[in-house]
């Protein structure tokens, strides 16, 4: 019914409605936002924005291919603008041009919808709606973020949009099959998702308690939160919560790993997704198990703590080790391929849970076609499971005495089942091998 009825209008009648609702919707907006001001001192709201928008689109449709009057109407409306924010700088003493910016928007948007259609104009419209309604939030926002959060800002778009452009895409030898350019993008990929995870919990979970330190930590790092819950736990041993936050962490490793196949390798990323599955049910059942249960036997007098599970993301040492690691992990890689076949893989991928699985990882994800994707997958629950063996230890040897057994009997479950899955009951290769 609806759009037989607006093929019938003429567009120019639509375009005109739509001008009329739109500058309407701005100058309520004002309205809203100035509710203690005099209006007299306002340079308009719902009425005013409305007749600028049809003077818009009037001076507009006139003359739209020289845009003269359009043109000489702007410049008028701006002289009565600069004219009344004078004014208000002399009687009121205050500053600042919201107003001026979004009656000059009000007057470009018949030209918008005209030319660009409507979800260019509506996407104008929310903009400009939301941006003078989240004054406060900017302010707050503004007090929250420190010098040293643009520096880091400004590393990551170096590092994504600046150097990673610049680097060839050609292989560094014969025996390192990897490029400058996957090198670097992988740095750019593993400092994203740490890069997130840094900002949702300063800026949104700024007071997350530790389950959820342990949540946005492990997209991070998990064994470095485990250790750091571990640690906490000596502080405060009666806080159930420090348990549920390491198997949280373990949770989103997973999610992680999965992250990156999936942006790597969507093949292997299809054939990790049944036994990541897997591990999230049982990670995230047993985190959920002990938190229920810790809750149950609370100390009431319990601190409720939090802790940074990590700090800026985007040091340019870390940068640096990952990129070694990763050229380290690729040349090994090629050697143990050539002189042991796949099955030397195996054998590397439980070494070097001892170290920084990520680089290690990628370099599988970036094997184009030497492994076989089955092969990825057993390689990277190995190397995952040899991680989590080393992970046990820091936490058992770091933590409090009363989460020892836990950490054991919930680690072995998890370390079992990674060994199974990867050899015993391998359902990747359902995926992988139909």
């Amino acid at each position: 019914m609806f759009p037989g009825l607006t093929h019938s209008l003429p567009p120019e009648l639509i375009n005109f409605l739509l001008i009329i609702v739109f500058s309407f919707l701005i100058g309520l907006e004002q309205r809203r936002s100035h509710p203690n001001v005099d209006y007299d001192s306002l340079f308009g709201t719902d009425r005013t924005f409305t007749l600028v928008g049809m003077l818009g689109f009037i001076l507009y449709i006139i003359a739209p291919q020289t845009l003269i009057p359009f043109l000489g109407g702007g410049l008028a409306l701006s002289a009565f603008l600069v004219i009344g924010y004078f004014q208000k700088i002399q009687q009121k003493q205050r500053y600042g041009l919201t107003t001026v910016m979004i009656a000059l928007i009000t007057y470009c948007l018949a030209p918008l919808i005209c030319t660009q259609g409507i979800w260019m104009s509506l996407l104008v419209v929310v903009c400009t709606l939301i941006l003078a309604e989240i004054k406060e939030s900017l302010v707050e926002l503004s007090q929250k973020v420190s010098r040293d959060e643009f520096i880091t800002l400004a590393k990551f778009l170096t590092l994504a949009g600046v150097i990673l452009p610049l680097l060839p895409d050609t292989p560094i030898s014969a025996e390192i099959n990897v490029s400058p350019y996957r090198v670097w993008l992988a740095i750019v990929v593993v400092s994203g998702i740490s890069y997130l995870s840094y900002l949702l919990k300063k800026f949104v979970f700024p007071n997350a308690g530790l389950l959820l330190t342990g949540v946005l930590g492990g997209l991070y790092s998990s064994t470095a939160t485990i250790i750091i819950l571990a640690r906490k736990s000596k502080e405060l041993p009666v806080d159930y919560r420090i348990l549920p936050g390491i198997l949280a962490a373990i949770t989103m490793m997973y999610l992680r790993i999965f992250l990156l196949a999936l942006f790597f390798n969507q093949t292997v990323a299809l054939g990790l997704l049944p036994p990541f599955i897997i591990f999230v049910l049982v990670t995230g059942g047993m985190s959920f198990y002990f938190l229920k249960t810790g809750e149950r036997n609370a100390v009431k007098a319990m601190s409720d703590q939090t802790t940074e599970p990590h700090s800026n993301p985007l040091e340019f040492k870390t940068a640096v080790v990952f990129g070694l690691l990763f050229i380290f992990f690729a040349a090994l890689t090629t050697a143990v391929l050539k002189y042991y076949g796949q099955s030397g893989i195996k054998v590397l991928s439980v070494v070097v849970g001892v170290t920084d699985i990520n680089p290690f990882i990628i370099n599988l994800f970036q094997s184009n076609g030497r492994i076989e994707n089955a092969a990825i997958v057993t390689a990277v629950l190995t190397a995952i499971a040899s991680n989590n063996l080393c992970q046990l230890i820091y936490a058992v040897v770091l933590s409090d005495r009363s989460l020892r057994r836990n950490l054991a009997i919930s680690f072995t479950i998890i370390i079992v089942l990674g060994v199974l899955l990867a050899y015993v009951i391998p359902i990747h290769q359902l995926v992988l091998n139909p």
